[in-house]
C-alpha cells in the first residue's frame, strides 16, 4: 500500500467514458476482492506522465448496477488496498440554478444526504468510530481540479451543496422546488456514502458534478428523460477526460500528507475502548485501519487480466 505521505495514487470513480484517455500506459484490469463483496467492476490501473492511477466504473461497464445497487463499501475498500491515496470523483447531476446550465462542473464541497438503503459505514460490530464530515470534501484536491478546469477554460463552479438522493427515480417537482428552498446547486444519486467511506478510509476526495439537465423545477425542463441526460453526458464525458489529463500531474506532485487531516481521519474517530475491539473486525477492515491501529495489512486477493 502506498504511504500518503510520499507516494500519491490517483483514484478516479467515474463512467466508462473517463478512463478512455491519451497516454495511459501499463494498463491492466485487476480484480480484487473484499470482505465486502465485488466491486462495481474490474479496477484499471496505469500510469500517465509518470503518475500512478486507478480508474473505477462506478455503475460497471455498460451501465449495469443503478444508485442503490452501487457497492460503495467494495468499491472505497478496493481503492484503499490497492494504494490510492487520493479520489476524485466525476458523476452526473441536475442543476437547482439557471446559472448552472448543462455542461457546467460543478466542484462542490458541501452534501445534504437523502440517501435511505444504503450501507454508510465500514465500522459497527466491535469497532465503533465516528469520522468528521463537516468539511466532506478535500479543499486541497479541490483546488487542484479548480486550477486545471480554468487552465482548460471549462465552465465551472467552485463549491457548493451536492443534494444525494436515492434513486433511480428522477424527482417530482415538489421535491425539485423543497432541494431548491434548502439552498442546493445541484442533484444526483452516487456521491453518499461515497464520500463518506472515502473519509472513513483516510482518502482525500473531491467531487465533479457535471451538469447535464436543470432537473424538473425549470419551466422549460418540467420531466428529465433519459435521453436528454445521455446526451449531454457523452459531451461531459469527453471534457471529463480533458479535465482528467490535466489534473493528475498536479495532484502528483504531492510530497507531504493532507493539511487538511484527510489522510490521519481515523486518529481521534475510535469510540470502542481499545480492550474491547473486535480482532475479526480489525483483521477484516485490513488496509482502513492498518494506519490508526498500527494493524498488519493483508495483501488483497486479486489477479490480473491484460485487456
Amino acid at each position: 500500500m502506498a504511504s500518503a505521505s510520499t507516494q500519491p495514487v490517483v483514484g478516479i470513480i467515474g463512467g466508462s467514458g473517463i478512463y478512455d484517455i491519451d497516454g495511459l500506459q501499463d494498463q491492466r484490469w485487476i480484480t480484487v476482492e473484499t470482505p465486502f463483496g465485488a466491486p462495481s467492476d474490474q479496477l484499471l490501473t496505469g500510469s500517465f506522465g509518470g503518475q500512478r492511477v486507478v480508474f473505477l466504473p462506478r455503475h460497471g461497464r455498460g451501465h449495469r448496477l443503478s444508485p442503490s445497487e452501487l457497492p460503495f463499501r467494495a468499491n472505497l475498500f478496493a481503492l484503499k488496498a490497492l494504494g490510492v491515496t487520493e479520489v476524485v470523483s466525476l458523476s452526473a447531476c441536475g442543476s437547482f440554478r439557471e446559472e448552472l446550465p448543462p455542461g457546467t462542473f460543478v466542484l462542490a464541497d458541501q452534501f445534504i444526504d437523502r440517501t435511505f438503503a444504503r450501507h454508510k459505514s465500514f465500522f459497527g460490530e466491535g469497532l465503533v468510530a465516528h469520522v468528521s464530515m463537516a468539511h466532506p470534501v478535500c479543499n486541497r484536491l479541490g483546488r487542484r481540479l479548480e486550477q486545471a478546469a480554468t487552465a482548460l477554460s471549462i465552465p465551472h463552479q467552485r463549491g457548493g451543496t451536492y443534494l444525494v438522493m436515492e434513486g433511480p427515480q428522477f424527482s417530482t417537482h415538489a421535491e425539485s422546488q423543497l432541494y431548491r428552498s434548502w439552498g442546493c446547486d445541484v442533484i444526483g444519486m452516487t456521491n453518499m456514502p461515497e464520500a463518506k467511506l472515502a473519509r472513513e478510509a483516510e482518502l482525500c476526495y473531491a467531487t465533479v458534478a457535471m451538469v447535464t439537465d436543470f432537473d424538473c423545477w425549470h419551466p422549460d425542463h418540467d420531466a428529465v428523460t433519459v435521453d436528454q441526460v445521455v446526451g449531454t453526458l457523452l459531451r461531459n464525458a469527453e471534457t471529463a477526460r480533458a479535465l482528467v489529463k490535466e489534473v493528475l500531474p498536479i495532484l502528483g506532485a504531492r510530497t507531504e500528507p493532507c493539511g487538511q487531516g484527510c489522510h490521519h481521519a481515523l486518529d481521534a474517530a475510535y469510540l470502542t475502548a481499545p480492550g474491547a475491539r473486535s480482532p475479526a473486525m480489525i483483521d477484516k477492515l485490513g488496509p482502513i485501519v492498518a494506519r490508526s491501529l498500527r494493524a498488519s495489512t493483508p495483501a488483497p486477493e486479486r489477479s490480473e487480466d491484460e485487456r
